[in-house]
């Protein structure tokens, strides 16, 4: 039997577009308008979750998802103008939602009898949060100190981060599409059949259309599929579950929605400041820094560009953290992160042009404006965008597991350590989440509320799990022995700016900036 060999790859060879190759400009609009209707699930889920707890009306949510719409176009086209500049979309994260639970229970806000004006103060307390909150961020940014950190990654130490990034989701997957199988199923086949089975079809000139615009044409076919179902009466007699998962008229968006509003700063009025709310809220800073390092590992390698060296990550990390500062001023309810969505589209529709990205942002933003052309497309049924997840989460989770190619997994140490940290990475955050849904409350209850929300949000989230195991166990084991097994002979040209050539043509930042702000 003849030798077959699978060389370690540096760049994935499949992707037609990458960082700064664009596709024609008709297919950069349409590409750009796919990545808009992606981030709309998250978009609206968030406030939907939050906004009726806080005491909020149908119209203070639609104005909740608007300005988080703003808000991301804003934070999308700053980190790919100035901060990592990978095609990375930066939105609303969950990572925040029990830090925020915790605000929402203070006994001060709970004794507002008003439901709208608690709602008022309940989110001028976020919004202090996040704005103290945010300064975490920007100093391990722009100090420098997260690139250091980053200084013991490795390979190895790296595969199940950016794995868990994708599996961690896991809950929003085929869980939230089984809330809706008549219409999450169909979507779910129809996408592996348009860009896998038929993605050598190309009815319109050379344009593989099936492989490069799934998202819009499945969601289009399922949702009118739905509407369908909603207009014939198929949920009429169905639990009230059913109809708010599978109906195309419960979200109530389009009704409560403004023609025209422009969101704007402090624009639920000044914001209040607490410090157990802002230690509370800094966990999931903390939280959110992983989980963007684990999606820029992800990006950069879908986006056949080198992985961002620590000068670079830092950059970023900075960024977000203005991120998380805008999105306190404004009131967004959340803090934020980098989609896995946003990622994981780059490798189904194999472009990771950072153009796309960035037309994208304007799309967040002038929808964002136009309140009832943004709510109509909000009020897609979210387990359409649940079978969308199975296959996006699915390939971040196996770009990082990729990772391991650079790796000796014919060394047992490499094989406990990859497999400990992915199933802590899994098992541990189940435990929290089981725990809370359970009881209300994760497994740390003591006395002092912040400290409780810190620790279930840290150990909540299975990225982070997976990094403490990880790369404490790849620093502390035969570290020295074992350099060449960890995959440090490939990792360390990539670990400063100037260790490869083509991080200046990836990293270089626009307008010949980096004269003020070179690369350290």
């Amino acid at each position: 039997m003849a030798d077959i060999s699978h060389p370690p790859m540096e760049q994935l060879q499949d992707l037609e577009y990458c960082i700064d190759s664009n596709p024609p400009w008709a297919e950069t609009i349409l590409l750009a308008f796919q990545n808009y209707i992606l981030t709309l699930g998250t978009s609206v889920m968030i406030p939907s979750l939050l906004v009726p707890v806080m005491g909020g009306t149908d119209g203070d949510k639609i104005r909740v998802i608007q300005t988080l719409l703003f808000v991301s176009g804003i934070k999308t086209l700053l980190q790919a103008l100035f901060g990592t500049r990978l095609p990375a979309v930066v939105g609303g994260s969950f990572a925040y939602v029990i830090p925020i639970l915790y605000i929402i229970g203070d006994s001060s806000l709970q004794r507002i009898s008003e439901p709208h004006e608690r709602f008022i103060q309940t989110m001028r307390a976020i919004q202090g949060a996040l704005i103290v909150a945010s300064s975490i961020q920007i100093i391990l940014g722009y100090s420098q100190i997260w690139g250091l950190f980053s200084r013991f990654f490795s390979p190895l130490g790296m595969a199940p981060v950016v794995g868990l990034v994708g599996l961690g989701l896991f809950e929003r997957g085929f869980p939230s599409l089984g809330n809706c199988v008549e219409i999450g199923i169909p979507m779910l086949l129809a996408v592996i059949g348009l860009t896998q089975y038929l993605k050598h079809i190309r009815p319109i000139r050379d344009v593989p259309i099936f492989e490069r615009f799934p998202v819009l044409i499945c969601v289009s076919i399922i949702w009118a599929y739905a509407h369908v179902l909603t207009a014939g009466g198929a949920y009429r007699n169905r639990p009230l579950k059913t109809q708010h998962n599978c109906r195309t008229d419960r979200a109530n968006l389009i009704y409560s929605a403004p023609w025209f509003k422009f969101p704007y700063p402090l624009q639920w009025g000044p914001p209040t400041f607490a410090a157990g709310h802002t230690f509370a809220m800094m966990s999931a800073v903390l939280v959110s820094m992983v989980e963007s390092t684990g999606a820029y590992k992800a990006a950069s390698r879908l986006a056949i560009a080198t992985p961002p060296p620590a000068y670079v990550l830092s950059r970023g990390i900075g960024w977000q953290g203005i991120g998380v500062l805008l999105d306190g001023l404004f009131g967004t309810g959340t803090g934020s992160t980098v989609s896995v969505e946003n990622v994981g589209l780059l490798g189904l529709t194999r472009v990771g042009s950072r153009r796309v990205v960035q037309i994208s942002a304007g799309f967040m933003i002038f929808f964002s404006i136009l309140g009832k052309f943004g709510a109509l497309f909000a009020s897609i049924p979210f387990p359409i965008f649940a079978a969308l997840y199975c296959v996006l989460f699915g390939l971040v989770a196996s770009v990082g597991l990729s990772f391991l190619q650079f790796t000796n997994m014919n060394s047992m140490r490499n094989l406990f350590i990859t497999g400990l940290s992915l199933f802590l990475g899994i098992s541990v955050p189940q435990y929290f989440n089981d725990f809370w849904f359970s009881s209300h409350h994760g497994p740390v209850h003591t006395h002092a509320g912040w400290f409780n929300a810190f620790l279930n949000t840290i150990f909540s989230s299975a990225p982070t799990v997976g990094l403490i195991v990880a790369v404490i166990l790849d620093n502390t084991l035969d570290v020295e022995k074992s350099k060449k097994d960890r995959g440090m002979p490939w990792w360390v040209k990539f670990r400063t700016f100037r260790g490869d050539n083509r991080n200046e043509e990836f990293y270089t930042l626009p307008f010949n900036l980096n004269r003020f702000f070179p690369p350290t």
